[in-house]
């Protein structure tokens, strides 16, 4: 192990302490969410956009479901989301799976269940499909953004990529899985403290 990957985990360890109550609230809280549409519809949303300006459309939209295609791209311009007629579009297409995410539960791992959402949800990456997953109480992958990336490229544990696709977000997952193991935690739970260390904050 390199001496600035023993650092990261030493950080991660001490933010344990820190925010770890938090840390442990938040995921009890994703952990019994079962607006498992919303999620989804969380996820679409925040793809290069913001978390925040994500949770503040989620609160301010009630229910996805019952809007139709106009009355979310309406919305979305009105909300200043950057995309609005892409993300309303996967929206209203995403509302044909609102019955059938449950299906995810009876599947064997985390990794068949992303494998589902990206070939099945339009509009979902690896990221975004990890991200649901972990804002619906599964927390064995890895969600894989721009701050992590740049955080683990500073610590030395990669290289940072020019392009993620599928080889390479599940070799940088591993790097993580052993960083995860590491401090004692899960890939889900590890995410919110290296997302902390380079936003301050713990949101979702």
């Amino acid at each position: 192990m390199q001496n600035r990957e023993k650092e990261l985990i030493g950080e991660v360890k001490k933010l344990k302490r820190k925010i770890g109550a938090l840390v442990d609230f938040r995921v009890r809280e994703l952990k019994s969410n079962q607006n498992w549409f919303s999620e989804l519809c969380f996820c679409l949303l925040t793809a290069n956009y913001t978390a925040e300006g994500g949770i503040r459309i989620q609160k301010e939209a009630g229910d996805f479901s019952k809007m139709s295609l106009e009355e979310l791209r309406s919305f979305l311009k009105k909300c200043g989301h950057r995309f609005p007629n892409a993300r309303a579009a996967y929206i209203h297409e995403g509302k044909k799976h609102n019955g059938k995410l449950m299906c995810l539960a009876d599947m064997r791992d985390s990794h068949e269940r992303r494998e589902w959402l990206v070939k099945n949800v339009k509009g979902l990456g690896y990221k975004e499909a990890s991200h649901f997953l972990r804002n619906v109480g599964y927390m064995d992958v890895a969600i894989i953004d721009r701050h992590i990336l740049n955080l683990l490229a500073e610590y030395g544990l990669i290289k940072k990529p020019k392009n993620l696709n599928r080889t390479r977000y599940l070799e940088i997952e591993k790097a993580l899985g052993r960083l995860a193991s590491a401090t004692n935690l899960s890939q889900g739970e590890l995410d919110f403290y290296l997302w902390y260390m380079k936003t301050g904050k713990v949101l979702k």
